[in-house]
This record gives C-alpha cells, sequence and structure tokens, in this order.
C-alpha cells in the first residue's frame, strides 16, 4: 500500500535529504571561497594599515603600495628586538597567542587591556626606509564594552609622536563607542605625544573626559566611558614595556634596531 504524502516516515525522509543536500552545498561553497576569504582579509588589513599612515586613496593598487611602502619585521616584545625566527609576511601574532610556547600568560596590574595572554613576537609594519623609518605602525588590541577591539596605531620615527589610530574590528555601541571609527575623532590623536620624556617607561597617553588639554590626552568618547576606558588601556599595556615599550625606547634614544642589535652582537664577539 502506497505511503500518503501526508506521513510521518515521507515528511522525515524528505527533511533529512533536504538537510544532507544543503549541507554539502554549504560546506562545498566555503571550501571553495576560502582562499577568497582569506585574499580579502589579507586587502583589508593592507588598507587599514595604509590608512592609519595617511597613504591610502580610493582606488589605489593597495598590494602595490603596501609592497613598495611598508616592511613588516617581527619584534621579540621581551627583548624590543627584531627576530629572524618568523617570516612576517607569514607569521600571524593573534593565532600565536594561543599557543603557550609562543605566548605568556597576564593578569592583575600587568593586564590593563583584559588579553590573559600575549604572543611573545608581534609584528610590526615599518614605512619608508626600515632602517631608518618614517613611522611605525603597532598592531593594538583590547577589551572594549561589548569584546575585543583589534586596530593599527601608527608612530613617528621618533618613537613617541602618534600619526593616526584606526580600529578594524570592534563590537561598540554605533554613536556611542562605535565613534572610534570617526574620522573626526581620529584626527584628534595627530601629534599627540605617548610619552612625557625621552627616558620615560611609563606611558603617558590617555583619553580624558570633558576635553583635551596636553600633549598626551585625547578628548575621550562622549557617553561611553567603558569603551574610552578600554582604548587607554590597550595603549597603557601595548606601549609599556610588556608591549611595544622596549622596541620604541630605541627609536627614542636615537638609535636604529639594527645598529642597537649590531652594537649587541659586537659586545658579546669582544666579551667572548
Amino acid at each position: 500500500m502506497a505511503q500518503s504524502n501526508n506521513s510521518i516516515k515521507k515528511i522525515l525522509t524528505v527533511a533529512f535529504a533536504l538537510c544532507i543536500v544543503c549541507s554539502v552545498i554549504v560546506s562545498t561553497a566555503a571550501v571553495a571561497l576560502r582562499s577568497k576569504q582569506q585574499f580579502n582579509q589579507e586587502l583589508d588589513r593592507k588598507t587599514n594599515i595604509l590608512n592609519v599612515a595617511d597613504l591610502y586613496e580610493p582606488g589605489m593598487d593597495v598590494n602595490e603600495t603596501f609592497e613598495s611602502s611598508i616592511t613588516p619585521r617581527v619584534v621579540n616584545l621581551e627583548t624590543g628586538e627584531y627576530s629572524e625566527e618568523h617570516d612576517p609576511a607569514t607569521y600571524n601574532a593573534f593565532e600565536a597567542r594561543r599557543d603557550p610556547a609562543a605566548s605568556r600568560t597576564l593578569s592583575g596590574e600587568k593586564d590593563p587591556a583584559g588579553l590573559t595572554r600575549v604572543e611573545t613576537y608581534s609584528t610590526v609594519y615599518l614605512v619608508g626606509n626600515p632602517d631608518d623609518p618614517e613611522q611605525i605602525i603597532l598592531p593594538i588590541r583590547g577589551q572594549g564594552l561589548w569584546g575585543l577591539m583589534r586596530g593599527f596605531l601608527a608612530v613617528e620615527g621618533d618613537g613617541n609622536t602618534i600619526v593616526g589610530i584606526t580600529y578594524y574590528e570592534h563590537a561598540e555601541t554605533p554613536g556611542l563607542g562605535g565613534e572610534v571609527n570617526n574620522p573626526r575623532w581620529q584626527a584628534q590623536w595627530e601629534g599627540k605625544e605617548i610619552f612625557d620624556a625621552a627616558d620615560a617607561v611609563a606611558p603617558a597617553i590617555h583619553l580624558a573626559k570633558g576635553g583635551a588639554s596636553g600633549e598626551n590626552e585625547v578628548d575621550a568618547l562622549s557617553g561611553a566611558t567603558l569603551t574610552s576606558n578600554g582604548v587607554t588601556n590597550m595603549l597603557q599595556f601595548w606601549l609599556s614595556p610588556e608591549g611595544f615599550g622596549d622596541y620604541l625606547a630605541k627609536f627614542r634614544s636615537g638609535v636604529s634596531q639594527d645598529e642597537a642589535q649590531g652594537a649587541d652582537v659586537e659586545l658579546e664577539t669582544e666579551g667572548a
């Protein structure tokens, strides 16, 4: 006896078959589009780096401009020196933070940005001559009100003067914390100074409520106290010796990274 089209068995069979077909289609599409997604992510990263360095122009060939203007280098955050252990073209510091052998645990006062773990090596991006860069672009991240905020901070070759800041990933409230992407707010950062003195260890840059009044202050985001605190906290971390502090200190001293590392090698040779 033929089954009715409304029978439970036939309905479940059709539903199961439809699920299988849809799963195959979605899986196939995901695999087929993976390379394109990776390409777009890489293009977005380069665009954000060029943008924070004030080098981006609509319609430009992003890859060509990036290759001709930017030199990525991997820095050991514990020493502030360049490392040849990782290829800067492929090294992913954000993923490295998950590996206990390639990262360290943070807690208490050493973790104002709420990161929990931080990678041992991170990638910086140098604008112009890598031996005497015009700008140094640093990846920054930290907790905002609703989740992790990720962006870039561009600093002049003196290791102290800010060129710009940008965020490419965040979940902050539009119109409030989401104003971190407002060009008018971002424009305030140009010319601000990270440290009070050339030999300072702790960064002085911060967001100030009620209006900025000094070279180390930027206006806080109106109505977004927790997001503003998050921005200050992530800068306090990444610009301190726990982050890029030791690396930037060598630029502030007027000694290039390659010169500093060459001097270290020479001292080791003399002491041998």
